[in-house]
């Protein structure tokens, strides 16, 4: 398990990851930086809390919009559930995410 140190939206995080996950914890740490910038830049909400949880429902929407794939279309229960577990011991490696 590594560590690295990134930034979203002007604040820096020191974010547990398991090896080899490097790459794709900084794509979501810079997906989840582009969505709060977004809010931010809109100017109508200031308070970092509000942008966090607003950040966090588009991207949850996002996720939503995305249709499943059939049954037996290549989709391991599985491999899934590794994910859920990564990000997972992510946040709780790391209490100070938001």
């Amino acid at each position: 398990m590594s560590q690295l140190e990134v930034t979203i939206l002007g604040q820096s995080y020191v974010l547990a990851c398991p090896d080899g996950g490097e790459r794709d914890l900084l794509e979501a740490v810079a997906m989840v930086d582009r969505e709060m910038s977004a809010i931010r830049d809109a100017g109508k909400v200031k308070a970092r809390e509000r942008i966090a949880v607003l950040a966090a429902l588009n991207l949850a929407y996002q996720l939503a919009e995305v249709p499943l794939p059939s049954p037996g279309a290549g989709t391991d229960a599985a491999e899934l559930e590794r994910l859920v577990q990564r990000i997972d011991q992510t946040l709780s490696d790391d209490g100070r995410l938001l």
